[in-house]
């Protein structure tokens, strides 16, 4: 079992305090709706993006609620149940598998992850052959990646685990716990650094895929279109500001005091990280789009998180574009 630094849990009930002082609201919020939010991961510097345009949204009059849960199961498993409106993921084999009747409606990012491995034990994909993989969760883009690349290397790992959140699984590569996993790109910088030269970081082609979305109930998208139009603008206009500049999000993170039990140590990784992620175009000015989700088919057909004949496949079986597209009507396409 893994267990979470203390700082990651203050960084955790942190957020989660966020997600209480959102849920009051402006007076006129109860007007335009309200939505709860459910994050499959522990809080971090990846989610601030996210927290900014949240706030953004709530001072709209949009009543929000944040909750951050063990693993993308959990949240999907909210998502389905009810228990929350809207979950981030990329519930792909869900909606296939159960028919359940989710859609995903906006990317937040793209795939952006890196495979890292102990050089004590292992100096490539051949090594990994019949050795335990520590991905995110099931059906994720990290896991979707460490399959893709067993088939692409022949090998087969002797178990899948999953470890939600990138800290987590450094931490445990840092204590030794575990030598071989997918990270994202502040956890990358992290152990390469803290490592010494112990950790390697193994290839990848170039995979042009989704790693998060966001997606609901389709009941609930129909009753709440006006809540969601305003998020959904929100949204695009926050992952507009931080392409055009990276250090928006510190100060939007010191103007909304979002997360404000993060450790300096990991604050100072937030510039660099957003810049990397500006860089590398892993978030879209146009939230993705048709384009975005054809790829998708593609890479999660290939790691085989989708099953059968992609070409066959519809957006409409997966995706629901128009919240989105009213929104770019509004503010324009990039």
């Amino acid at each position: 079992m893994f267990i979470r630094s203390k700082m990651t849990l203050l960084c955790a009930s942190a957020a989660l305090a966020l997600g209480v002082a959102m849920s009051s609201g402006a007076s006129k919020a109860a007007e335009m709706g309200s939505m709860h939010i459910a994050f499959g991961d522990i809080p971090g510097a990846d989610m601030l993006g996210f927290m900014i345009a949240a706030k953004r949204a709530e001072s709209r009059g949009v009543k929000l609620k944040i909750s951050f849960l063990q693993s993308e199961d959990l949240a999907s498993q909210a998502i389905v149940s009810g228990q929350a409106d809207i979950g981030v993921g990329t519930p792909y084999a869900l909606i296939q598998k159960v028919k359940a009747p989710i859609r995903m409606f906006y990317q937040l990012s793209k795939l952006a992850f890196f495979p890292i491995v102990n050089t004590e034990k292992y100096k490539g994909w051949k090594d990994l052959d019949g050795q335990p993989m520590y991905t995110h969760a099931r059906g994720s883009g990290t896991e979707a990646i460490m399959n893709l690349m067993a088939m692409k290397n022949n090998i087969k790992y002797s178990a899948m685990s999953y470890v939600p959140g990138s800290a987590v699984r450094a931490g445990a590569m840092l204590q030794g716990r575990i030598d071989a996993t997918i990270v994202d790109a502040e956890r990358r910088t992290l152990l390469m650094r803290e490592g010494k030269g112990k950790f390697a970081l193994l290839p990848l082609p170039k995979i042009d895929a989704s790693d998060e979305a966001l997606y609901a109930n389709t009941e609930f998208m129909e009753k709440n279109e006006e809540a969601i139009n305003i998020l959904l603008e929100e949204l695009v206009l926050t992952w507009r500001e931080i392409n055009k500049n990276p250090g928006y999000v510190s100060k939007a993170r010191a103007e909304y005091n979002l997360l404000p039990d993060m450790p300096a140590s990991d604050a100072e990784g937030i510039d660099p990280y957003y810049a990397e992620a500006v860089e590398t175009k892993i978030f879209d000015d146009n939230g993705g789009g048709e384009k975005a989700i054809l790829g998708d088919f593609e890479f999660y057909d290939f790691a085989g998180t989708i099953k059968g004949d992609t070409s066959k496949l519809t957006v409409e079986e997966f995706w629901n574009l128009a919240p989105l597209n009213k929104a770019l009507d509004k503010l324009g396409r990039m």
